[in-house]
Order: C-alpha cells, then structure tokens, then sequence
C-alpha cells in the first residue's frame, strides 16, 4: 500500500464525502490495487479490469467504510470479491463460447506460466470451497491471499481469533491436494 498514514486519511476524508479526497485516493491506490488484482488473475488484462472494478466500487461504496478497521484490509476485501467476480465471469463466458477460440490459438496458462496456473488452479479452488464450505473461504482469503495479521483477518471476518485459526487450518487442509492435484476435480 502506499504511504498507509496519507492513504489512511483520505479514506477516512472520501468516506465523509470529500469528493477531492476520493480522487486522489482513488489515484494513489491504483498501482498497489492493480497489483493486488494480478495475484488473483493471470492475464493483465484481466487483472486490469479488475481493478477498474475495484476503483468503481469503492467510489461508489466510500461512504459505507466506517473507519473500524484500516482502509488497507477493507480494500482488499473489495479486491478479493472483485477478482473473484472476474474469474467466475471469466470462466462463465469461456463456457459459453467454446468455439470462439482456434484450438491452435489456445494456449493453456498452466502449462506456459508456474506463476500463472498456480494462479488459476488457487481461484478454482476458492470457487470449489465456497460450494462445498463457504464458511471457511473469508479466513483463506483474508490470511493467505490478502496476508492480512491473524487478528486484523479475525476482525474482517467477524469471528474470533481461535475460530478463524480453526477455520484456516480447515481451510488449507482442504484445500491444498486440490492445488497439488492429489484428488479428483469431482466432489
């Protein structure tokens, strides 16, 4: 994040309706919220649009972050569901249009990035987790994605610091032999 105590401010400026104040953040954060973006997308593009989403919605949302916790966490929340919401529209549209690429033009991000498919093969996972145990999504994301501190993470989620640490554990246990490929896609 840049300069925390600067940006911090401004939030807390935007959210009490400081139409310049939202500006200039919104102009501050893009890099960071860019880079955030590309740990969840592979594509640039992709992750690009993404955070195009994130800024939107915080310009729309500004006024609903309350100052409980740093601006930082509650940005990343946003930048996590706005990713997340990409890749599912992402994956919805190659669904529905299997055709449009040449099978020659397509190259699998798996098998040409380790970067890339680690990537795609977390957001699946995620994808697959909120189906099977949506309660244990929010402590992953916010711990191991947004690398938030344990009680910071805790807070966001809304429970307490024992039942997020339980949940993590849940969490990565299982989902890790989906990301290792030890198990079938199947549930």
């Amino acid at each position: 994040m840049p300069d925390a105590a600067p940006t911090e401010e401004l939030a807390r400026r935007a959210a009490a309706g400081d139409g310049g104040a939202l500006e200039e953040l919104l102009r501050e954060i893009r890099p960071e919220v860019v880079r955030r973006c590309g740990r969840f997308l592979p594509c640039r593009e992709d992750a690009e649009e993404a955070a195009q989403d994130v800024l939107l919605q915080l310009a729309r949302r500004i006024t609903t972050f309350e100052g409980r916790s740093r601006f930082s966490t509650w940005l990343y929340t946003v930048v996590a569901n706005c990713c997340r919401q990409k890749y599912r529209e992402l994956r919805r549209r190659a669904a529905e249009q299997p055709a449009a690429i040449e099978p020659a033009q397509h190259v699998d991000p798996r098998t040409t990035s380790v970067i890339a498919g680690s990537r795609i093969d977390l957001l699946e996972a995620l994808e697959r987790l909120e189906r099977e145990h949506p309660h244990l999504v929010a402590p992953l994301v916010y711990r191991d994605i947004c690398r938030l501190e344990y009680a910071e993470a805790a807070e966001r989620a809304g429970i307490p610091l024992g039942t997020l640490k339980s949940r993590l554990h849940a969490a990565r246990r299982q989902v890790r032999p989906w990301l290792s490929g030890d198990v079938p896609d199947t549930p």
